[in-house]
């Protein structure tokens, strides 16, 4: 799913960033669940089973590995195509945890 649906949808879907603690302090989507990918498998009951879930990371590598997780387990799970370096090159706003404008780092 590209950006801009993602981004017209965010009521619709739930964003899961697979990112380090380091990227998601650098800059993230307001409205994200921040979930590690390493911590994915442990922490599968904070993500709401009956709404589709859109990972996301820097390009989409991770973001990758967290869908075929997910949906390995009973959730639907798209990526977000070309992650968070698309999302801002679309001109869509990344702020910091802090609602300050962010980066992707």
């Amino acid at each position: 799913m590209d950006s801009k649906t993602v981004n017209s949808r965010r009521d619709q879907v739930q964003l899961l960033d697979v990112r380090e603690d380091d990227e998601w302090s650098a800059g993230r989507i307001d409205g994200a669940t921040h979930i590690p990918l390493s911590q994915l498998p442990a922490r599968l009951g904070e993500l709401d089973r009956d709404r589709t879930v859109v990972t996301v990371c820097r390009s989409g590598g991770r973001a990758g590995k967290a869908a075929e997780l997910l949906g390995g387990s009973g959730w639907t799970a798209e990526v977000m195509d070309g992650g968070m370096t698309a999302w801002a090159k679309a001109g869509l706003p990344v702020t910091t945890p802090e609602g300050a404008p962010g980066h992707v780092a």
